[in-house]
């Protein structure tokens, strides 16, 4: 795998005051990805982590339809009050790494009843497509061996596994009318722990 890694940076939020570095990951396709790793000042031997794969519509624009927005500020609040420490990857691999694009393609199916899996199919695509080889490089750059991560998704545990322990914490956040039938499919065709 190739990458390159950024400068560190100090981050003041509105959730606390963390440094950032970016890992730029390059592709087979000589195309890359640009990931921000946000974490505070001190980490501990066991971080709480939160890997977020980029939700526009959800973590910019607040969108009601999935629970991306509403879990990366819970996770960014928990992240600055741990006594561990932590860090938020933030990865961009857009639509469960389908692309922003094909990502409103499917919500214009869902808009006609599909489900979320069944949008990705009808548009040729798995129903998840994300990669985490880079966290492992991350986790090195850090020398991070074992985690709190913050998830309800199996997979991401399963995947996240050969890179650290793994301790799985809960985020659970409301849903509301707009990601009702979402959150329901995200358990019972996704496996989520909801």
């Amino acid at each position: 795998m190739k990458y390159e890694i950024s400068q560190q940076a100090k981050l003041p939020t509105r959730f606390g005051d963390f440094f950032t570095i970016s890992f730029k990951e390059y592709m087979a396709d000589n195309t890359a990805r640009e990931h921000l790793v946000v974490f505070t000042p001190h980490l501990g031997q066991t971080p709480l982590v939160r890997i977020h794969s980029e939700c526009l519509t959800g973590d910019v624009f607040g969108s009601k339809k999935c629970d991306c927005g509403n879990e990366l500020a819970l996770a960014m609040e928990r992240i600055e009050s741990s006594p561990q420490g932590g860090m938020l990857i933030y990865l961009r691999q857009e639509g469960r790494g389908i692309g922003l694009f094909n990502k409103i393609n499917a919500y214009a199916l869902q808009d006609k009843g599909y489900d979320t899996v069944e949008a990705n199919e009808a548009l040729g695509f798995k129903d998840d497509m994300r990669s985490y080889e880079i966290v492992g490089e991350i986790f090195k750059h850090f020398n991070i061996t074992h985690i709190h991560l913050l998830t309800n998704n199996p997979r991401k545990i399963t995947a996240i596994e050969p890179y650290a322990n793994v301790v799985r914490q809960s985020i659970i956040v409301p849903s509301n009318p707009h990601n009702k039938d979402y959150l329901h499919i995200k358990k019972q065709k996704l496996g989520h722990l909801l």
